[in-house]
C-alpha cells in the first residue's frame, strides 16, 4: 500500500514537470530550447508509463513505453532536420539576396 502512494506522488511530480517543459516548448526563445524540451517531455512520458506499469502490474505497458521511445526519438530527429533545413535556407537567402526564387534550398540544390 505504501508503494501505491509513492507511485502516485512520483506521477504527480512528473506531471508538474511535464507542464513546465510544455511551457518551455511554447515560450522558448530559441529552437534548441524547444527541441530539448520536446525531447524531455518524451522522456518524462516514458517514465510515467513505466511507473504506471509498476503500479498497475501490467507488463504490456513496458512494450508501449518502448514503442513510445522509438517514436519520440524519431520525432526529435525529424524536427531537428526540419529546423536545420529552414536555417540553411534563411542563411542562403541572406548570403545571396539577388538569387531570388531560382536556386537555393527550395529546389534541392545547395
Amino acid at each position: 500500500m505504501l508503494y501505491h502512494y509513492i507511485y502516485i506522488t512520483i506521477l504527480l511530480i512528473l506531471a508538474v514537470m511535464l507542464f513546465a517543459c510544455l511551457a518551455r516548448a511554447i515560450k522558448g526563445p530559441r529552437i534548441a530550447d524547444r527541441l530539448v524540451s520536446v525531447n524531455m517531455m518524451g522522456t518524462m512520458v516514458m517514465v510515467m508509463i513505466a511507473v504506471l506499469a509498476l503500479m498497475l502490474d501490467e507488463g504490456y505497458l513496458i512494450d508501449v513505453c518502448l514503442v513510445y521511445a522509438m517514436i519520440s526519438f524519431l520525432s526529435v530527429v525529424v524536427l531537428s532536420k526540419v529546423y536545420i533545413g529552414i536555417y540553411e535556407e534563411k542563411r542562403f537567402k541572406s548570403e545571396n539576396p539577388d538569387a531570388g526564387d531560382e536556386g537555393g534550398m527550395s529546389d534541392g540544390s545547395i
